[in-house]
């Protein structure tokens, strides 16, 4: 399937998009002497990395309908390519259901550091609190293999910019126990990406107090549906809190 997926991807670059209305890849070359705060900025690579929130049910094949999934990534490339269709903008979700951030790890080279983004968006760690919870690793060890992602893609695509998304609940009708658990992992997780992020110069996306506030409106359930998987308003409220943040990073935004 991966192959599939990378065969599809290197005939679109090859073919530069011919019969599509979507933006061609960037070369190399397109790609050598980019500022990513230049106000005549073009071609960015946008690529999402994650778990099942983040892949949405993408397609793996070449099926341009549902390539970006269903939830927050394709919301926002689908408004970007919208609003902004001169600026060449190329948008990949590789975001893989299940995932934890061992996951990421063992593909990272070949799924990132080879497609060489100029903008990596990342939400990860929703998988890894049931581990933790059951001691199959301990949040030391995750919070490493957090920082090895951010180190090597640091190391060898050092004009990227990275988005560190938090991984977030929302909890209706969970036993106490088990919602008490759930939550002291995933306050120390989100503390440690806030670090992550501010050391290594990263871009944090807060997400839990947006879903918090969102309770002001109306009940849990509306916005994730299962304590950890958005529904539809859901994955606009990401959408909405990525593209708020990336205008502070992405000068092509309109001001």
């Amino acid at each position: 399937m991966k192959k599939s997926r990378r065969n599809f991807f290197s005939k679109i670059s090859l073919m530069g998009f011919a019969g599509l209305t979507f933006p061609a890849i960037l070369s190399g070359n397109d790609r050598k002497n980019f500022t990513l705060l230049k106000e005549n900025e073009k071609g960015l690579t946008i690529l999402f990395q994650g778990d099942s929130i983040t892949d949405g049910a993408r397609s793996r094949n070449e099926d341009w309908n549902h390539v970006m999934g269903h939830g927050y990534a394709y919301l926002i490339s689908s408004r970007l390519w919208f609003d902004y269709p001169k600026k060449k903008l190329m948008f990949y979700n590789w975001g893989i259901s299940g995932n934890k951030v061992k996951d990421l790890l063992n593909r990272w080279q070949e799924d990132t550091i080879d497609l060489k983004p100029d903008l990596l968006s990342i939400l990860i760690g929703v998988n890894d609190v049931s581990r933790i919870i059951a001691n199959e690793y301990t949040l030391e060890e995750w919070k490493e293999d957090y920082k090895t992602l951010i180190k090597k893609t640091k190391a060898e695509l050092p004009n990227t910019i990275i988005f560190l998304c938090e991984p977030f609940l929302l909890i209706d009708d969970w036993s106490r126990v088990q919602k008490l658990q759930w939550e002291e992992v995933m306050n120390k997780m989100q503390s440690i990406i806030r670090q992550l992020a501010d050391h290594y110069n990263c871009v944090h996306i807060a997400l839990q107090e947006p879903f918090n506030n969102s309770l002001k409106k109306t009940s849990a359930k509306y916005w994730v549906w299962d304590g950890l998987h958005p529904m539809p308003a859901g994955h606009e409220l990401i959408a909405r809190v990525w593209i708020n943040e990336a205008r502070n990073h992405l000068s092509f935004f309109e001001k």
